[in-house]
């Protein structure tokens, strides 16, 4: 096993060949590279897959023997500063190497075929890998300063892949938010680094802690600048896991492709925050200040990522609503101490909220074939619904993700996520309370997205389609020859019955226009029939279950959604037994001087768990009494108009109710003030030092030269050529200077 060891610093450079090759052979041989661009899939499915392996090989050893292994070499020496780099192998590295790599393998598969039909394919696979490469390389990380490098890396990959398509301006506007945004926490995360580093002399985290807590308990240091310091290393965390004020990025950063969604910014590098905070959590608990605010910033996220889901009407951004959300639940069990709870959520979540926008992907590519390749159509739920009948494997993979993150056992977040409620009532009455009216708040407003794509009828009435089947063209595979041939057929017989005789003549001489077939590349473009009549401009276009690629994908995340929660359940009635992610974090835990030992009282949990379902059971019924049609109608005529015999009544509840829409749907304005006051005020101020620039600086040398050339052409006009005149004139000048220079000295007894 110490070879294992030995060699993992290898691990964040496997995947790293995949960018390499594809950038060389785009630039000399272009053409066959794209011709093959599909075998690339592969290369970076196999090496994420022996990052795998690899990754559960050293997990096992973790966990048999509770170990640290951390190797460190020289980089820079001199007499004021010593750098080294390295690899840091523990528990928590363990977790997220496992997290990153299986989520990882899954989305490329999936992205496979779901970026079959872009231009873009192989640009695409050559982004993911690098930024496989640099978040392996972050959690491997021995010090402050080689983790902020990779830091930079992932932001960079996040940039690139939030703008890919970036000849849509909304796209290219997203990613600059997302990079003008991250900038502000990392810089305040790089004046953390040194501040920290004067402090202590070391960036290394064991000796940095060690250090630090040393100076801390011995009143060695100055406080307020060590709260300063620590301060600054949490606002990149802040930033790069969306939580308040820097949080306006992550929605806006849905303008990518959805497995970019599934992957950066839903289980991996969103996480790298939580992840960092997690890192740094022996430094910052020796300051109660910093775990105060730390708590505080993550109960702020979680009821403001929850009120801004309520109301959004593109599915993408109603879940990175929720994932700003449950992170804030990571961050606020940070903040309280518990780090395992943050952990177990952080894997919990990752999988779920994975398989969800995985799932809103399958929908997406169904909605396309009745909309077309329109983000504000195919990603708008009020033109979804009834969508069940069309997508029931997708429609069952979507509810086992929402279940699990409205905390409905047995699915993975219930577990995790009961717990961190349970730890808020030891920490502050006020949080638990927050949490768990949040937690009903989750339920509502994932319900209110599963029943606006699934139940009821479709909304978007599109050429002939209106949610049924019309056509015997429906749902037909494009995977064998046999079901070609059978559509061709079928179309050739369509058109004949409606052309006339002249347009029968020329039929044999031309063909019919099928999308979505290629000979060479199976399933180039997605998937969906469009059937042309010669004479009229009818298409049928039907929403239709993803392929085979992408379903597996889900299917597997499925799968952990539903038994990834076992990790973290205790199996012996008197509790004292330890599970496997206990197990597993003994080292971290031991760190921080906490006790291992997590003891279960089944009672108290059964208790608790009842509270907290039960309060997810109420916001799932309200959700389907406004949102499911049957209910909603009974409750408009039930409820709501009870209300119209007293008019100031209904008027102060309508009044209510839009202004929680609008306050949802308006992003809590947050964006608007940002845009007025940081932004406009920005661009006065470099209108203002443009002015000063031009005018002032630029001006007054301007202006003297100006002025020498002026006045040289009047002088040359008054010459006459004569000497004599001049130097009288010359003299006349110097008489007139000294006798000025006399009156002012006399004038200020020099």
């Amino acid at each position: 096993m110490e070879f294992t060891y030995q060699y993992s610093w290898i691990i964040p450079f496997i995947p790293l060949p995949v960018p390499m090759l594809i950038g060389v052979g785009l630039l000399l041989f272009p053409t066959a590279t794209k011709n093959l661009r599909r075998m690339w899939a592969f290369p970076s499915v196999f090496l994420l897959s022996i990052v795998m392996i690899f990754s559960i090989d050293v997990s096992i050893y973790q966990i048999n023997n509770s170990s640290i292994y951390q190797y460190v070499g020289s980089w820079t020496i001199n007499n004021d500063l010593s750098l080294e780099f390295g690899h840091l192998i523990d528990s928590l590295t363990s977790i997220m190497l496992i997290l990153i790599t299986t989520v990882g393998i899954l989305v490329l598969i999936y992205s496979d075929s779901y970026m079959s039909h872009d231009q873009g394919y192989l640009r695409f696979f050559a982004y993911m890998s690098f930024f496989n490469t640099s978040m392996l390389g972050l959690v491997t990380s021995s010090n402050l300063i080689q983790i902020y490098i990779f830091w930079e890396l992932v932001g960079m990959c996040s940039y690139l892949l939030i703008g890919f398509w970036f000849t849509r301006p909304i796209a290219a506007n997203a990613c600059q938010k997302a990079f003008v945004t991250n900038r502000i926490g990392d810089f305040g995360f790089l004046l953390g680094i040194l501040g920290l580093y004067r402090i202590t002399g070391s960036l290394e985290f064991r000796d940095l802690f060690e250090i630090f807590n040393n100076l801390i308990s011995n009143n060695e240091v100055n406080l307020l600048f060590a709260i300063l310091c620590s301060f600054l290393l949490f606002a990149g965390p802040v930033a790069k896991s969306a939580q308040f004020p820097l949080h306006v990025w992550l929605p806006d950063a849905m303008e990518g492709p959805t497995p970019i969604s599934a992957l950066i910014h839903a289980a991996t590098m969103v996480a790298a925050g939580i992840f960092l905070v997690a890192r740094l959590l022996p430094l910052f608990i020796v300051i109660p200040y910093i775990m105060n605010g730390i708590a505080l910033i993550g109960i702020i996220t979680v009821v403001l990522g929850a009120s801004l889901a309520l109301a959004q009407k593109d599915i993408k951004r109603g879940l990175a609503y929720s994932t700003m959300s449950q992170l804030g639940y990571m961050m606020l069990a940070l903040g309280m101490g518990s780090y395992r709870a943050a952990l177990f959520h952080l894997i919990t979540h990752a999988y779920s909220k994975a398989l969800l926008f995985l799932g809103s992907g399958s929908i997406i590519h169904s909605m396309e074939a009745i909309v077309g390749y329109s983000p504000d159509k195919s990603q708008n739920m009020v033109l979804m619904g009834g969508l069940k009948k069309h997508v029931p494997i997708t429609k069952i993979a979507f509810l086992a993700g929402t279940l699990s993150l409205c905390g409905i056992p047995p699915f993975a977040c219930f577990w995790s996520k009961d717990e961190i409620l349970n730890d808020s009532w030891l920490y502050s009455p006020i949080f638990a309370i927050i949490a768990f009216s949040t937690a009903g708040l989750t339920a509502f407003y994932m319900f209110r997205i599963y029943l606006l794509v699934f139940e009821g009828h479709l909304n978007v009435h599109f050429q002939n389609y209106n949610g049924k089947k019309k056509s015997s063209f429906y749902l037909i595979s494009l995977w064998g020859k046999e079901e070609q041939k059978a559509l061709k057929k079928k179309m050739h017989l369509l058109a004949l019955l409606t052309m006339n005789n002249n347009e029968r003549a020329s039929f044999f001489c031309k063909k019919t226009h099928l999308h979505g077939i290629d000979r060479n590349v199976k399933n180039l473009t997605r998937p969906f029939i469009t059937i042309t009549h010669f004479g009229t401009n009818n298409t049928f276009s039907y929403p239709h279950e993803s392929d085979n690629t992408m379903l597996f994908s889900m299917l597997v995340l499925v799968l952990f959604t539903f038994f990834v929660g076992t990790i973290g359940i205790s199996v012996n009635n008197e509790g004292m037994d330890l599970d496997i992610l206990s197990k597993f974090l003994i080292p971290s835990i031991n760190l921080l001087h906490q006790n291992s030992e997590k003891s279960v009282d089944w009672s108290e949990f059964v208790t608790n768990a009842t509270f907290s379902v039960s309060i997810a059971f109420f916001g799932i019924f309200i959700g389907s009494f406004l949102y499911k049609p049957v209910y909603s109608s009974l409750l408009n005529l039930n409820l709501f108009n009870l209300f119209a015999k007293n008019v100031s009544t209904k008027i102060i509840v309508d009044k209510i109710k839009n202004g929680i829409y609008d306050w949802s749907y308006n992003r809590s304005y947050i964006d608007a003030f940002y845009g007025v006051s940081l932004i406009e005020n920005v661009r006065r101020l470099t209108k203002l030092n443009s002015f000063f620039d031009r005018r002032i600086i630029d001006g007054i040398p301007n202006g003297v030269g100006i002025t020498s050339f002026f006045m040289g052409e009047v002088i040359k006009y008054a010459g006459g050529g004569r000497i004599s005149s001049y130097i009288l004139l010359y003299l006349f000048y110097v008489l007139v200077f000294f006798l000025v220079i006399y009156y002012f000295s006399s004038f200020f007894h020099f």
